[in-house]
């Protein structure tokens, strides 16, 4: 049996994307090309990998327990690779690192710049999404760390904490001169949250005491900043890390007020697999980006 690296990436790609499509810009290749590609991988297996219809493709049964073979094989050449540049004097090439969207803007750029001067050889690939798809990309290889608010508890991973964060009240301003509600009238206000799937979402509703399923219609979001723009049109209230309050206050009229102690918060960290070869150099970049968060604070 002859199957080829590169025939394995395509049906990867392809497996995650269900699109032919999208896997093949993933692949930089053109789409008839990676067809081609899985129907030889197919011949050569003699079973069929895929479900095809006219808008989407499903892994067969065979293809689910062929995708996870797969994975395996993919994540151990990464690493093969990952050894190598791990025996070099300086850390060089593609570094992938994932980062959830409630840091992404307030810290990236500063930890990015740090990076490179601390890491010249590095070229960063950024993946910004939600903690449940940067756990899964990272479990399969496709990312070699990212930034997210701990605990995650993978036994696979290594986490290392790099900084605690309070979260703060963001009001319109016609509350300005109203007493702090406290964690009983947070529940009886219009508490404009991030959409299922977040993290911040969840400590925000731990902080209130609230459960995860309480019907919310009308009253999620999908960004930081459309939170605070829905505080300032009088819909409601929210709850922001204290990071994103500098950018998205900045040219909106509310009122941000702190929590007395003790303060909700969350534990900012990095995470990789325990695995990776990289793990004494991600380690060290865990460092620069720890500084670069406290010359930021």
């Amino acid at each position: 049996m002859n199957i080829t690296l590169k025939q394995m990436r395509y049906f990867e790609a392809l497996s995650r994307h269900g699109h032919f499509g999208h896997a093949a810009a993933t692949c930089a290749i053109s789409q008839p090309a990676l067809s081609l590609q899985i129907k030889e991988l197919e011949r050569e297996l003699g079973a069929v990998l895929f479900e095809r219809s006219a808008r989407q493709v499903r892994l067969t049964g065979f293809g689910e327990e062929f995708a996870q073979r797969v994975r395996v094989i993919m994540r151990a050449v990464d690493e093969l690779g990952d050894l190598a540049r791990a025996s070099q004097d300086a850390l060089a090439g593609r570094l992938r690192i994932g980062v959830i969207p409630t840091i992404a803007p307030y810290l990236l750029p500063s930890i990015i710049r740090n990076l490179s001067r601390s890491h010249a050889g590095l070229d960063f690939h950024v993946r910004e999404t939600t903690t449940s798809k940067l756990i899964e990309e990272l479990r399969d290889g496709r990312l070699d760390t990212a930034i997210v608010a701990l605990p995650v508890s993978e036994p696979s991973f290594t986490e290392v904490a790099l900084f605690e964060e309070n979260f703060v009240l963001v009001r319109p301003q016609g509350d300005e001169g109203k007493p702090m509600p406290d964690t009983d009238a947070l529940r009886e206000m219009k508490l404009l949250l991030l959409e299922e799937g977040h993290c911040f979402r969840d400590q925000a509703l731990s902080f209130c005491n609230m459960h995860t399923g309480t019907p919310r219609e009308g009253l999620d979001a999908s960004s930081l900043s459309t939170l605070v723009q829905m505080v300032n049109a009088g819909i409601g209230v929210t709850l922001i890390p204290e990071m994103a309050v500098a950018v998205e206050t900045r040219a909106t009229p509310v009122i941000v007020t702190r929590f007395n102690s003790p303060q909700p918060s969350r534990t900012i960290g990095m995470i990789w697999r325990r695995t990776s070869p990289l793990a004494t150099d991600l380690m060290n970049i865990s460092k620069v980006v720890r500084q670069a968060a406290e010359a930021q604070a």
